[in-house]
């Protein structure tokens, strides 16, 4: 049986091993990080397809029309955008056309995953929740992995934020990789196997850690890494002038300018 989230003992101990953690957790203060329940682990992957690199508010446009598609389904859910309608069920994409599918707003390739998770909640490869707490993070990351467009992120944040899973760190995150270059002071980003082993020490609770590097992330008073910084001001320079800035590396300025 996996292990539950404990908040008041993942702040104690990540306090206690992690000097630089234990600001952030002072400032960023109490842990707000509540599992979603109401999603049974089909609808999350469904939802997670569909968001996948893209703005929120043309996802949930789309994840609205996919739902319109099958009027027949009358039942409400609450998520972590509020209350919505219903996701349709495995056998009802299954039955449906591509075409059908791609009138929402679907990708080609959102819609062959779609049409894959459901044939995998079918088929079991996608378990049901009750399963899915007997099984440990890595069986899981294993399972659901077989299943197109899904890979470990989308597996962590369901284990994070569906199941509750309080030992989870999503090294390949930006928000936690950011978030631990400004707890670090890092001039770039940390590469995941170096967050990975500086990790150890947070657990049993990375889930809880993750949560406040993505606090540390947005906190406006850390400074930046520098080669994000960097990134931001030549993102911001007018064309022309991200030229002439970038020729001067390279001496070949007013060949460039020219150009």
């Amino acid at each position: 049986m996996a292990k539950k989230l404990d908040h008041s003992a993942a702040t104690e101990h990540l306090s206690r091993v992690d000097r630089k953690l234990a600001r952030i957790i002072a400032k960023a203060g109490p842990c707000g990080l509540q599992p979603e329940r109401t999603q049974n682990l089909f609808e999350s992957l469904m939802e997670a397809i569909i968001y996948q690199q893209l703005n929120g508010k043309v996802a949930a446009t789309i994840t609205g029309r996919v739902k319109a598609l099958f009027p027949e389904n009358s039942h409400r859910i609450k998520t972590r955008h509020g209350e919505q309608a219903g996701f349709p069920t495995p056998e009802q994409i299954l039955a449906a056309t591509p075409e059908r599918l791609r009138s929402a707003g679907l990708s080609q390739a959102k819609m062959l995953a779609i049409r894959d998770l459901a044939a995998k909640a079918l088929d079991g490869t996608v378990p049901t929740v009750k399963g899915a707490h007997k099984m440990s993070d890595e069986e899981l990351v294993e399972h659901l992995t077989q299943v197109r467009g899904i890979g470990r992120w989308t597996v962590e944040m369901l284990l994070i934020f569906r199941l509750g899973r309080p030992d989870v760190l999503a090294v390949d995150d930006y928000g936690v990789r950011k978030g631990f270059a400004k707890t670090q002071r890092m001039d770039e980003l940390p590469k995941p196997k170096e967050l990975l082993a500086y990790g150890e020490r947070w657990r049993p609770h990375r889930s809880v850690a993750c949560w406040y590097m993505w606090r540390a992330a947005e906190m406006k008073d850390l400074p930046e890494p520098r080669a994000l910084a960097a990134a931001k001001t030549v993102a911001h320079k007018p064309a022309a002038k991200r030229r002439v800035t970038k020729s001067k590396e390279t001496g070949t300025g007013r060949a460039k300018r020219k150009a």
